[in-house]
């Protein structure tokens, strides 16, 4: 890896500042970035089969108007604002 001369030692500073090798906090930071790109493929891919198994069902005929769904729950909070009182 190339790094800036500036960036590095200022990393080299800091990681020495608390004792601990740089390397250590290398794979530290490596395996941070890891484990939040496979978060987020997998949030992705989570989101992508429900869009899918939501577009089933539209097609399957299982689905209500957006018009209908609003009212529904024009309705629902009506209801519970009413419930307030």
């Amino acid at each position: 890896m190339k790094l800036d001369a500036e960036l590095r030692a200022a990393f080299m500073a800091e990681a020495a500042a608390e004792d601990r090798p740089a390397s250590q906090v290398v794979r530290e930071l490596m395996r941070g970035y890891i484990e939040q790109r496979r978060q987020s493929r997998d949030y992705d891919t989570y989101l992508h089969r429900k869009v899918e198994a939501g577009r089933a069902s539209i097609r399957a005929g299982q689905g209500r108007p957006n018009d209908e769904v609003k009212a529904d729950f024009a309705a629902r909070r009506a209801g519970l604002a009413g419930s307030d009182a």
